[in-house]
């Protein structure tokens, strides 16, 4: 006799996890992040929508979704940003139908957004889990910001960035998790790390923990049958 008719399907069946990764400007978020996905099955980078020019080496819409600013505008009129902020002038959001996709078919989602977005995720009903990526140093931020707006033509000023740094990195203590990008590999393996636990957290299994369950109480049914 079967003691359960629950399909693998259903057993397997599951929500994504929406991660949010913020950190100040030249604190090297993009790159990990881009590198964490491409060596973790089951994650993918939802591509945030602005209305800034492309940097040098930076293509749509693997970088970002460039739009103009009044096309962005017309999607924040029309509620169609999940998140959305302006940030040294221009304006960033991510689509709420494009990330709900990646979450009902299983897939995880990682957003690397600014703390103004991560505020606006975090009080959504989604699972949200955040990070935030610290630099070692101010001193080390620096160099790092002065070195990327020689090498891709960015003109923000440096100094502006290292103000706003200010103020992102007091707001860390809202997050989940604190990285330091001190090295490079250390810290990819640290963001790999909180991906694979917030993968066994309760909410995150809750579709599967309530299947099996089921499965249980079936075969119980079953026996008080016989």
């Amino acid at each position: 006799m079967t003691l359960w008719t629950l399909s693998d399907e259903v057993l397997l069946k599951r929500r994504g996890i929406l991660f949010v990764v913020s950190a100040p400007s030249g604190t090297g978020k993009t790159t990990l992040v881009d590198q964490l996905v491409e060596e973790t099955s089951g994650l993918v980078r939802s591509r945030s929508y602005t209305s800034r020019k492309p940097r040098l080496q930076e293509s749509n819409p693997i970088d970002y979704n460039f739009i103009t600013d009044e096309e962005f505008r017309g999607k924040v009129k029309d509620g169609l940003f999940l998140e959305w902020a302006e940030v040294f002038g221009k304006l960033y959001g991510t689509s709420a139908a494009d990330v709900e996709a990646q979450l009902t078919s299983g897939s995880d989602v990682v957003l690397v957004i600014d703390v103004q977005g991560a505020h606006q995720v975090r009080h959504s009903d989604l699972n949200v889990v955040t990070i935030f990526i610290l630099p070692p140093s101010m001193a080390v931020l620096k160099d790092r910001l002065s070195s990327r707006n020689s090498l891709d033509g960015d003109v923000t000023d440096v100094n502006q960035r290292l103000e706003a740094a200010r103020h992102e990195v007091e707001a860390s203590s809202g997050y989940d998790y604190i990285v330091v990008n001190n090295e490079y590999q250390p810290c990819l393996d640290r963001l790999r790390s909180i991906v694979i636990a917030s993968r066994s957290g309760v909410r995150a299994m809750d579709t599967q923990r309530s299947s099996i369950v089921a499965t249980f109480r079936l075969q119980d049914e079953s026996e008080a049958d016989k």
